[in-house]
C-alpha cells in the first residue's frame, strides 16, 4: 500500500514546534492515521514547550545568544583583544573604500535611511577606520573585537536574516609568515568556544574581500566566519601598512551549528521565538 505523508500546512507546524527531518518523513496508511498522529504529536510538543518556555522566564537564564556572546567575551578578553563599538549608521563614502560602490552588488542589499547613510552591511567600515588610528601605536601586535549589528536586504533563506549579528576580530602586526596559521588557530578558539567541533577551512572568492579563508562546519558546509589578511588591496584607501588577519564569524550561524539546526529563524532577532522556543503555542 502507498503510503501516505504529512499535509503541507501539518509539515509547516511541526517543523515550527522543532521537529526534525525523521518526524517530517514520517509516512502513514490512512488520512484518519495521520491526522490522529498530527493532534496527539501537536499536542505534546506544546505541553513540552510551554513548560520549557516558562522556565525559561521564571528561571531568568540567559539566553543562548546572550552566553554565547559572554563567553567570546572572556575568550578574547583572555587573548589580549580589547571590545571595541562602532556606530550602527555608516556612510556611502566608507563603503566606498570598501569597494562598494553604486554598481556594487552589494549595494542593492543596503538599507539606506538617505543619499550619503546607511545601516552597516557589515562592521568592516568601522574597524577599518579604528586600524588607521591604531596603526599609529607604538606596539604590536594589536588585538580589538566588535560584535555587533548588521542589516541587509536578504532574500528569504534558511541561513539569512535582514538584521544579524556579527563578531569581527582584527589583529595587526602579525608577522607575515604566520598569518595563515593565526587566521586558523583564532577561528578554532571562536568555534571551540561556541561548541562546535566538526569545522574544516575552504577557501571562497568574496564580493568585498577578493580570496577569503572560510570557516564552515557540518555536513552541509554551513559558513560560520570569512577571513582576510593584509597587507590587502582595499588597505591603500584607509592608509593602512601594517600586515593583519581578520575575521567575521555569523553569531546566529555560530548558534545554528552549536545545536546543529538548519534554520536561523529562531536564533535571529525576532518576535516568534526566545532562544530557539516558539512562542505560537
Amino acid at each position: 500500500m502507498t503510503k501516505i505523508y504529512w499535509t503541507d500546512i501539518q509539515a509547516a507546524r511541526l517543523k515550527t514546534l522543532g521537529f526534525d527531518a525523521a518526524v517530517l518523513a514520517q509516512g502513514f496508511h490512512t488520512p484518519a492515521q495521520r491526522n490522529r498522529a498530527f493532534q496527539a504529536i501537536e499536542k505534546n510538543q506544546i505541553k513540552a514547550l510551554r513548560k520549557e518556555l516558562s522556565e525559561r522566564l521564571t528561571c531568568r537564564r540567559p539566553t543562548r545568544a546572550f552566553q554565547l556572546a559572554q563567553d567570546l567575551d572572556g575568550l578574547l578578553r583572555d587573548n589580549a583583544f580589547a571590545k571595541v563599538s562602532t556606530p550602527t549608521i555608516t556612510t556611502k563614502t566608507a563603503l566606498a573604500k570598501m569597494g562598494i560602490d553604486d554598481t556594487h552588488p552589494l549595494n542593492e542589499q543596503i538599507f539606506w535611511i538617505n543619499h550619503t547613510q546607511c545601516l552597516r552591511p557589515m562592521l568592516a567600515p568601522g574597524l577599518y577606520s579604528l586600524m588607521k588610528d591604531f596603526s599609529r601605536l607604538d606596539f604590536r601586535p594589536v588585538r580589538f573585537y566588535e560584535i555587533g549589528y548588521c542589516f541587509r536586504k536578504e532574500s528569504d533563506g534558511a541561513c539569512h536574516s535582514n538584521e544579524f549579528t556579527m563578531l569581527n576580530l582584527v589583529e595587526m602586526g602579525t608577522p607575515e609568515s604566520e598569518r595563515l596559521e593565526r587566521l586558523k588557530e583564532l577561528a578554532c578558539m571562536v568555534a571551540h568556544t561556541a561548541g562546535i567541533a566538526d569545522i574544516r577551512f575552504e577557501e571562497e572568492t568574496s564580493a568585498v574581500y577578493g580570496t577569503t579563508l572560510d570557516l564552515v562546519a557540518g555536513p552541509f558546509g554551513l559558513e560560520l566566519g570569512s577571513g582576510a589578511m593584509g597587507p590587502h588591496p582595499l588597505d591603500a584607501a584607509w592608509a593602512i601598512t601594517d600586515t593583519w588577519v581578520g575575521m567575521g564569524f555569523g553569531m546566529e550561524r555560530l548558534l545554528m551549528a552549536s545545536v546543529n539546526d538548519t534554520t536561523m529563524g529562531q536564533w535571529a532577532k525576532s518576535l516568534y521565538y526566545l532562544d530557539g522556543i516558539p512562542l505560537r503555542i
